[in-house]
């Protein structure tokens, strides 16, 4: 709450003529995780659309300002991907790296991830990381900072009730009972990330964005003809709600 009202007062000055205070891009001094927690298409072969969305997410949350220091990239196999350097998807490294970045950046978090999902969490490399293990990682670094949360994954909905808190938004690419698409050996990515990269340069914060996923999902998979929808869930505390609006995305390009 004390960097809430911080942020009120922030305001407050500059209103009044003070010194600016948003020089400076609104999540600059956010902590930030994105991972790819698996290779394997729905049909077991490989596939390159959770990596291609773990860099290119990465790129557009520099273009909407936070800070490549400040970002952490997961992969399965990093050793592939020497131009964007990630480290080994694995959930000890992955809260180590909460941890450290916390310490750096302390104003805000972000969490991203995609990957297969299972009714009872997301696949990160061989194990699931499960909702209740998800939401321990979180309180132990990112407390009560402003936090983001995205899981793109089949049956992610069932994150919602285990990360709900006053001071998070936590969007999922699907409800707890239905699986997401897009996740075949040909896709660039699945198409949860492909609507939130896409959506992202068109929409002013973290608020717009998540119901501008939201629609695209859903034509997306109208246009396709894929049943059930998967119905992206979006849930935002009510501490966090009254300023996102405030968190506002620098404005740059959709990464190729």
């Amino acid at each position: 709450m004390a960097r809430l009202l911080s942020l009120f007062a922030g305001l407050w000055l500059a209103a009044a003529g003070g010194a600016p205070v948003f020089a400076a891009p609104a999540f600059a001094d956010w902590a930030a995780v994105v991972v790819a927690g698996d290779w394997h298409a729905a049909d077991g072969g490989p596939t390159e659309g959770f990596d291609n969305a773990r860099r290119d997410v990465t790129l557009a949350l520099g273009q909407a300002g936070f800070q490549a220091g400040n970002i952490r990239q997961f992969s399965v196999r990093p050793e592939r991907y020497s131009d964007t350097r990630p480290e080994k998807s694995d959930v000890r490294a992955i809260y180590n790296a909460l941890v450290e970045g916390v310490g750096r950046a302390r104003s805000g978090c972000l969490f991203y991830l995609t990957s297969h999902g299972l009714p009872q969490g997301a696949q990160v490399d061989q194990g699931i990381l499960r909702p209740a293990m998800l939401a321990s990682m979180l309180d132990q670094t990112c407390g009560d900072r402003p936090t983001v949360v995205v899981i793109s994954a089949c049956f992610s909905g069932v994150y919602v009730p285990a990360l709900a808190k006053p001071n998070r938004m936590v969007l999922t690419a699907a409800r707890p009972d239905r699986t997401s698409f897009g996740c075949g050996q040909d896709n660039k990515y699945p198409f949860f990330d492909d609507c939130f990269l896409s959506s992202m340069p068109n929409t002013r914060d973290f608020s717009g964005l998540a119901g501008a996923v939201k629609e695209c999902v859903r034509m997306r998979e109208a246009a396709e003809k894929m049943t059930p929808p998967s119905e992206p869930q979006i849930w935002v505390g009510p501490q966090l709600r009254p300023m996102l609006p405030l968190y506002a995305f620098e404005k740059g390009l959709r990464p190729d």
